[in-house]
């Protein structure tokens, strides 16, 4: 007997393809990662160079998530007051807006 759930299917084409992203994207690493941690968390942040300029890729190796941001992704972080990262921290793994389908 084998235990399936609704939307498996697309569940594993998507970490697929998302795999694939990320290897195609450390092909173009600059520089040396750096690695930032304390007792509650630890990230790994890459410089990655795209044909539409620099972007900083930042993993989790405990997640195994990683996103890549443009400087101008990056700037918006500066303009979030702190319950912005508090609502993200305590919904983790989720959007903060809901996207339209």
């Amino acid at each position: 007997m084998k235990l399936e759930w609704e939307g498996e299917e697309e569940d594993r084409l998507a970490a697929i393809q998302a795999t694939e992203e990320r290897r195609r994207l450390e092909e173009h690493v600059t520089g040396k990662s750096i690695v930032i941690a304390n007792e509650f968390s630890e990230v790994q942040v890459t410089r990655i160079e795209t044909r539409n300029g620099s972007r900083l890729m930042i993993k989790s190796p405990r997640s195994g998530q990683w996103v890549t941001l443009c400087p101008l992704e990056l700037e918006s972080l500066t303009w979030q007051a702190p319950a912005t990262f508090s609502a993200m921290i305590g919904h983790p793994f989720g959007p903060l807006v809901i996207e339209d389908e």
